[in-house]
Formats: C-alpha cells, structure tokens, sequence
C-alpha cells in the first residue's frame, strides 16, 4: 500500500521494514520497547502530515475522532486553560 503523499513513499517502506523487524524478533519474544523505529516514524509522520495539508484532505470529514484534539487546540489559540478529566 503507499502512502498518502508520493514523497512519503520510501519513508513508508523504511519504517514498515523497521516495524516488521521489531515486531517479529522482539515484540513477539516479550521485548515492547518499541524505541527502534521512533526515529524514522516521526521523519515518516511528518511526510504524512505535509502530504495532508498539501492535498487539502479533512481528516474530520473522514473520522470524526480527530474532533477529539480540536478543542484543546481551540483552547490552546483563545488562551483558556484546560481542566484535567474528571475535574471541575
């Protein structure tokens, strides 16, 4: 499968290739420390991200939980402090 932008392609590749490696020598043999492949997920994220703003794609018209970030977004812009769940 490729990626959302044609830029992210050998990104795409080079993470999966590190998650599938991580996945079947250490995280099926009890080993969860998944920091291997942060650095080349967040270089592949990043492409991700471009990749949507570029090609104008709104992420709420196709799963509303991306509404979910919107208001600590919003909050964050006016300058309102937000309350921890559960607290009021």
């Amino acid at each position: 499968m490729s990626s959302v932008g044609d830029d992210c392609n050998e990104l795409k590749q080079q993470y999966d290739a590190c998650f599938n490696g991580w996945f079947s020598e250490r995280f099926l043999k009890g080993q969860t420390d998944d920091s291997a492949c942060a650095p080349i997920f967040r270089v592949y994220q990043e492409c991700v991200k471009r990749a949507i703003k570029e090609k104008k794609i709104d992420l709420q018209e196709i799963d509303p939980i991306f509404e979910t970030g919107l208001e600590e977004d919003n909050a964050k812009k006016s300058g309102a402090k937000q309350q921890p769940a559960g607290k009021s």
